[in-house]
């Protein structure tokens, strides 16, 4: 009995030649779409090349949708932002560099014409630009949006593929000294005196110190409860809610040696209702960023402190004073607010006997360097 003939495998596609010479290629997708390849071909073997491979991307399921990154990558961007339940302070941020550094070269394009090349040139000409570390900010968000874009199937990779260019490496922040601290409260005067030293010796964040309100204080155990914060976006508007990480929500043991001058401060300058607020204008209305950076540029100018000490280098300046103590490293991320995944941090127990432990280290050393002869002994007043 002869044997039966070997069906022939059926041919992918469609291959034709062109008017010009050229040859096309055509198939019809998994989803019972028509596509046309994206270019012509020389001769028609190299045609049906082109299927062969496309034939194979379907049959190991890696087949995309070749007009699937024909989406505007502006709109998609936006789109990226709306959907992740940004808080509105990331919100800010992430616009400010789509707006100012990505926008400006991706905006008009699709998706599927964002590629390595083109990253590569936009990164060189943004590091000529502007600063490295904003570069580095712009690439994570850039690379984060089209990663988006790739789990989407709306891209195959994703183009941002330079090795470390998300990586910041910013200068050492400034710190200040115990008497600079002073000379910068003196400078800015009575009002914004106790906003600079809690600044520093409280390390509190800008935002807190905007929010901190009549009850957040307690006179009897010197220490504030930190429970929200009022970050100041760059429309001038407040955005008032938790603080910044879950550890934000803390008891502050304050330095013996801030008692009188946090006492003076309620007295003449808080709002005074219960829950009124600590930090307020000379016209009454909260502390805005915009009128105490003008009033913190002069006293920083005054005191001779360098252009790039920013008000948020006192709490570097108070994390560095209060790690300076040998306090536990757990003690000092529940006083600055922080958090931390690290595994040996969950057998660490913060209490407020070791909080108050703390600043009273703090304030010994205060006290001491106040006694040296070059402090004059102007700047404290004795609890």
């Amino acid at each position: 009995m002869a044997g039966r003939k070997p069906q022939r495998r059926r041919e992918f596609g469609t291959v034709r030649r062109l008017p010009s010479g050229r040859w096309q290629a055509r198939y019809i997708g998994p989803d019972g779409q028509r596509y046309t390849a994206p270019e012509t071909f020389e001769t028609r073997s190299d045609a049906q090349d082109w299927l062969n491979l496309v034939r194979a991307d379907i049959e190991r399921n890696t087949w995309r949708n070749p007009d699937a990154g024909a989406v505007n990558f502006e709109k998609y961007a936006l789109r990226w932002m709306e959907e992740r339940g940004l808080a509105a302070t990331t919100v800010d941020r992430y616009g400010g560099l789509l707006r100012g550094h990505i926008l400006p070269t991706f905006g008009g394009k699709d998706l599927d014409e964002i590629t390595p090349p083109s990253v590569r040139t936009w990164r060189a000409e943004r590091l000529k630009a502007t600063g490295p570390t904003t570069v580095a900010k712009s690439y994570r968000l850039l690379k984060g949006i089209l990663q988006t874009a790739v789990d989407d199937d709306l891209l195959r990779t994703n183009p941002c593929r330079i090795k470390g260019a998300g990586k910041e490496e910013a200068d050492e922040r400034p710190t200040a000294t115990i008497a600079q601290v002073f000379d910068l409260a003196d400078a800015m005067g009575p009002r914004w005196r106790l906003m600079v030293l809690l600044g520093a010796f409280a390390s509190l964040r800008p935002e807190e110190l905007a929010e901190l309100r009549r009850h957040s204080v307690d006179l009897d155990e010197c220490s504030l409860r930190i429970t929200q914060a009022s970050p100041e976006l760059t429309n001038g508007r407040r955005v008032t809610g938790d603080p910044k990480s879950r550890a934000g929500k803390r008891t502050v043991y304050l330095p013996d040696f801030l008692l009188p001058e946090l006492r003076r401060h309620l007295q003449w300058f808080a709002e005074k209702e219960g829950d009124g607020l600590i930090f307020v204008g000379e016209k009454g209305a909260p502390f805005r960023r915009s009128t105490f950076g003008r009033k913190w540029r002069k006293a920083r100018t005054k005191v001779g402190m360098p252009d790039n000490f920013r008000f948020y280098d006192l709490r570097h300046t108070g994390n560095t004073l209060a790690a300076d103590t040998g306090a536990k490293l757990k003690d000092l991320m529940v006083r600055a607010g922080q958090s931390s995944e690290r595994a040996q941090l969950i057998y660490q127990h913060s209490t407020a006997k070791h909080q108050r432990r703390l600043a009273h280290a703090i304030d010994a050393e205060v006290r001491q360097q106040l006694r040296k002869p070059d402090a004059e002994g102007r700047h404290a007043e004795e609890a």
